[in-house]
């Protein structure tokens, strides 16, 4: 079992696994991760267990109720596609995470929220997979290099992948990790030998 109950039948994604290191600062020096569109809580618990703080968003919050009391951790019910518009507008993370959620107008606001030095780790679906499941609607469905396009200029692509993927099923996926490399010089990403994509 896994924090507050949760087993590995759910766990963090294999793409947000490897680029996790890239994440600035755990524990008390910071590195606060936004975890965008949150569901089970999957990510969140992840970052927590690595030792970052975590802001968790979604419409519902009932599958992170558990996290509430947890150090570190912040839980925000919010409709990220309503008229309030994007609830932690202004703010900066040292990690933008999104998995499996996809809303156009939003793209821009969480791409501004990576702090100078942080990363955007996102992966969803793209078109494509409505040849193999849900979500099929193409308003759910990334275009061909959509990811690339919306951080071009803003943030340093770190690695980028788009096709088809067998696990946890069949699907289309687009995904990519991004840096903010504003406040100075581009860094080497350090890469992590142990970490393996999940094809």
């Amino acid at each position: 079992m896994t924090q507050g109950g949760h087993t590995a039948l759910n766990p963090v994604s294999a793409w947000v696994a490897r680029f996790a290191h890239l994440v600035p600062g755990q524990g008390e020096s910071g590195g606060t991760v936004l975890d965008v569109a949150c569901g089970s809580g999957r990510n969140s618990r992840y970052f927590l267990r690595r030792g970052h703080a975590v802001v968790a968003v979604d419409r519902t919050v009932e599958a992170v109720a558990d996290l509430g009391g947890t150090c570190g951790c912040k839980i925000i019910e919010a409709d990220l596609e309503g008229a309030g518009g994007f609830p932690l507008a202004g703010r900066r993370f040292a990690a933008v995470v999104v998995t499996n959620y996809l809303y156009r107008p939003l793209l821009p606001a969480l791409i501004a929220a990576v702090e100078p030095g942080g990363v955007l780790i996102y992966e969803t679906f793209a078109q494509g997979n409505e040849n193999f499941g849900h979500p099929r609607n193409p308003d759910f469905l990334l275009r061909p290099g959509e990811l690339l396009d919306a951080v071009h200029g803003r943030l340093r692509v770190i690695a980028y992948e788009e096709g088809l993927v067998g696990r946890p099923r069949p699907a289309v996926v687009q995904r990519i990790c991004a840096r903010n490399d504003s406040a100075g010089p581009a860094l080497a990403a350090p890469i992590d030998p142990m970490a393996q994509a999940d094809e």
